[in-house]
């Protein structure tokens, strides 16, 4: 058996020097219009018609999350496991080894993947055999900086890790905590590990490396999101986080090539912020990535669907030669948490509508095709208390690859306050207005086929009852007149966080006022108690 020190040894020292002279040579541009993801969690997380309540791993769950949206997408994309551990026989951490540690470190067992792994699975054989039996690009999508569970790598009296944290730490991760940022936090972008580190970087690469070597892969997406922290934006400068991120990328590329077969072109994508902002923060000059030999830019709002991106910058920084795409998720919103625990706070669903909208923004702004994230967790999940459930809306999926479909009309325009990231700040929502005060928002919206026609809908969402407020709404500067249906736009069958009547209220918008592109909708406090925007959406059509 290779050590594992020696193979991060050998494999860092060849791909040092390997040659790049391939990097500038022309390429197909990848042709896929629709991508999945499958966190593979979900499996055993979500109740589904393939898994009831607590039953364990089996690979025939693997493979119904495969085949049902065989024929909906172009390229699946597995998540096996965090990027710690593998959820396949590995030589690079031997998995009988790190499991025997966490049971004497942790008192834990493995979970049902361990488990299945221990026995003799090979989580990522099954996934690749189906998709090549249904036909759909089979990619493994790597965490690159996953936090999940980690606040519990030195327990205390009375902490209970569970069976997840032999997928979260590592035996190197332990005790090597001069690699992380702040290894007494319980904040997940303080405890990954600093990317400064040329171990940190190398440890990825020897997992990476295994995968391709071992797999008849179609790409491989490197994702920057789980989670967005990779250096100290204080202690480096953006020139030093560029090369070390585009660096990377290099030696990534440098392996598909050389462990791709029959001549096909392995592709590499990679998720990244959907804002400049976070970009620069990660280190990710995305034209030198290109040149460096990435095919795809996935841009993702973390896991939600989000309507305002920096995508049309974005594109300009794309080569063409590069496919760009937008990814959606279940959820525009999360709530409280109904009791104390993981997982047990209140989200609102993205509806089939929204789905729509948000992809034909995309196309008009420069993008090649969409992505699907955590797009499972419909079904039932988690705490007590957040349904009602369903199934995921499939039905949609195919409809996001029609380009022209998507640019007829009606539409569903929204704000949300989903992503609470680190780069905008103060959040766009929720915000507070206080009486006789104003405050603006900015949509970029992109017109159906044939123009926008009618009348359209202005709605906004409180966090508490509107009785006894006065509030006026303008878009691009014309007054416009309330209405009393504060109904949903479309038909919804997801409640949850759902506006009650007393919390919203509603203008009719002529359709004629609005722009290709940034849309200011304005809204002034003329009298009552202070209140906090949380939503607002606009139909059209």
């Amino acid at each position: 058996m290779l050590h594992r020190r020696h193979f991060l040894k050998t494999t860092t020292a060849a791909l040092a020097t390997a040659p790049f002279a391939y990097a500038q040579a022309p390429r197909a541009k990848a042709p896929f219009r629709v991508l999945y993801s499958n966190d593979t969690t979900n499996i055993t997380s979500c109740v589904s018609p393939f898994r009831q309540a607590r039953e364990p791993f089996r690979a025939a769950m693997l493979e119904a999350t495969v085949d049902e949206v065989a024929g909906k997408v172009d390229a699946h994309f597995l998540q096996p496991g965090l990027g710690m551990v593998p959820m396949w026989p590995s030589q690079v951490l031997p998995l009988a080894e790190h499991y025997a540690w966490i049971k004497e470190r942790y008192g834990v067992a493995p979970d049902s993947f361990g488990n299945y792994v221990l026995k003799g699975g090979d989580v990522v054989k099954v996934f690749v055999d189906r998709c090549r039996q249904t036909k759909q690009a089979a990619f493994i999508s790597f965490r690159l900086n996953d936090a999940h569970h980690k606040e519990y790598t030195d327990p205390k009296p009375g902490d209970k890790p569970g069976t997840s944290i032999g997928m979260s730490v590592t035996r190197h991760y332990v005790e090597h905590p001069e690699y992380v940022f702040n290894k007494d936090s319980k904040r997940g972008a303080d405890l990954v590990q600093n990317w400064l580190h040329d171990e940190v970087r190398a440890q990825k690469l020897a997992l990476i490396t295994e995968l391709c070597e071992n797999y008849d892969l179609d790409g491989l997406e490197l994702d920057y999101m789980r989670f967005y922290s990779f250096f100290d934006t204080e202690k480096t400068t953006l020139e030093e986080r560029q090369e070390i991120m585009t660096g990377f990328v290099q030696q990534v590329r440098v392996v598909l090539d050389r462990t791709q077969r029959d001549g096909r072109r392995r592709w590499l994508c990679a998720r990244v912020p959907c804002l400049m902002k976070g970009l620069d923060a990660l280190g990710l000059d995305l034209r030198a990535l290109v040149a460096a030999g990435l095919d795809m830019v996935n841009l993702s709002a973390s896991y939600f669907t989000t309507q305002q991106m920096d995508l049309a910058t974005i594109r300009e920084q794309v080569p063409e030669s590069a496919a760009l795409y937008v990814e959606m998720c279940h959820s525009i919103a999360n709530g409280g948490k109904l009791v104390p625990g993981y997982d047990t706070f209140t989200f609102r669903r993205t509806t089939t509508q929204q789905y729509e909208t948000t992809a034909h923004l995309a196309y008009a702004r420069g993008a090649d095709g969409v992505s699907l994230f955590n797009f499972a967790y419909y079904r039932e999940h988690g705490g007590p208390g957040r349904g009602p459930f369903a199934e995921p809306p499939f039905a949609v999926l195919p409809s996001l690859a029609k380009r022209g479909d998507l640019a007829s009309p009606p539409q569903h325009w929204f704000l949300a306050t989903g992503w609470n990231n680190p780069y905008v700040r103060p959040p766009v929502l929720p915000r507070g207005l206080k009486e006789k005060a104003k405050t603006s928002f900015e949509l970029d919206m992109a017109p159906p086929s044939g123009g926008w026609k009618g009348q359209g809908r202005l709605r906004l969402q409180a966090d508490a009852t509107l009785e006894g407020r006065t509030l006026e709404a303008r878009c691009n500067g014309t007054l416009l007149e309330s209405v009393s249906d504060v109904s949903e736009p479309f038909e919804n069958p997801y409640p949850s966080l759902l506006g009650l009547p007393e919390a919203l209220r509603a203008w009719s918008l002529p359709a004629e006022l609005l722009r290709n592109g940034k849309n200011v909708f304005e809204f002034r406090h003329l009298g009552g108690k202070p209140v906090t925007l949380e939503y607002l959406d606009v139909r059209v059509g």
